[in-house]
């Protein structure tokens, strides 16, 4: 937004907040709140108000809705109010009721703003469903190495050669599963000060033996 615009913004915001100010003070001293009580009733109005649309950023439930609609029509009724709607010389006993009674349910609506779950609060992070380790197909049988011609001495045998051992097979393991068994594993050493074991891993992640062996391989 251009430097402008945003002075004239601001200008806009201060003159409107001055006037609703006003109008508010007004209502209320017509309704018997006098001296500092007057000019705390609207601050009331708009601090609720303003607790309402930070709750809106991120949360849109239907109690935050609720709030934003109580305290608009606090500011928006005092507004009307004063322009001649009503007689302020003489303010009806609801309107009175509903001044006097106005701090109570604001700071009631502040409490719930303030301590209610939002929806997109912290939540614990729920670990994806184990992944089940494909169904290896079985490797093929070595051809049969063909026999050795005889020989007579030793120092004549060809040297035959060593068998090397087949590699494991690797289980794939979710980059998700990894991060949160890093976290536990964070956890774990914090609270006892020593690293997470496989069997304590493989119970608090609840996967199979050999996912468990998988994951802590990646996290040592």
């Amino acid at each position: 937004m251009p430097s402008k615009i945003r002075l004239v913004v601001l200008v806009l915001a201060v003159i409107a907040g001055a006037l609703s100010f006003a109008h508010l003070h007004d209502l209320a001293a017509a309704a018997g709140q006098t001296g500092w009580k007057a000019w705390a009733y609207p601050v009331s109005v708009d601090l609720l108000l303003v607790c309402v649309l930070h709750r809106l950023r991120t949360d849109r439930s239907m109690t935050a809705w609720l709030w934003f609609l109580v305290a608009l029509v606090a500011s928006l009724g005092a507004n009307i109010a004063t322009a001649g709607v009503l007689d302020l010389d003489h303010v009806p006993a609801w309107l009175r009721i509903v001044v006097a009674g106005w701090p109570a349910l604001a700071f009631l609506g502040g409490t719930l703003l303030a301590h209610a779950p939002t929806e997109t609060g912290d939540r614990v992070p729920v670990p994806p469903a184990p992944i089940p380790a494909p169904d290896l197909e079985p490797e093929p049988s070595p051809d049969p190495e063909p026999e050795a011609a005889p020989v007579t001495t030793p120092e004549q045998a060809p040297a035959l050669p060593a068998a090397e051992p087949a590699p494991a097979p690797a289980v794939p393991v979710p980059a998700a599963l990894v991060d949160h068994a890093r976290k536990v594993a964070h956890d774990h050493h914090a609270r006892t000060g020593s690293p997470i074991d496989t069997d304590t891993l493989r119970t608090r992640l609840g996967v199979p033996p050999h996912l468990a062996d998988a994951i802590a391989a990646q996290l040592a």
